[in-house]
């Protein structure tokens, strides 16, 4: 099993008020693709870690196997959720991959 984590923080121009609503669409859409992308077995979207960290938010997705990283990012269900509910929100993304 490989385990890929994507952290973000959201980007200046998003107000407080705002990030609710953005973290629940997130969390609903990234989830919906389990089931949709081969080789994605779990999906787990962090919207609330404790204040040591660096970044506001996180996804957190397991996978059969490391070449299944680039099917996930290729895959048009994750290219769309990706492109509508995440990155027109985010900046400051970090990844960490590892089996």
């Amino acid at each position: 099993m490989v385990h890929h984590i994507v952290m973000w923080n959201f980007k200046p121009e998003i107000t407080d008020e705002q990030k609710p609503e953005l973290k629940s669409a997130m969390k609903e859409n990234l989830s919906k693709l389990v089931g949709q992308v081969p080789g994605l077995l779990s999906v787990e979207f962090v919207p609330q870690p404790i204040s040591s960290s660096t970044h506001e938010i996180a996804l957190v997705t397991t996978l059969e196997k490391a070449e299944d990283i680039a099917v996930y990012a290729k895959h048009p269900a994750h290219v769309h959720v990706a492109d509508t509910y995440v990155r027109p929100y985010v900046c400051q993304r970090a990844c960490l991959d590892f089996e």
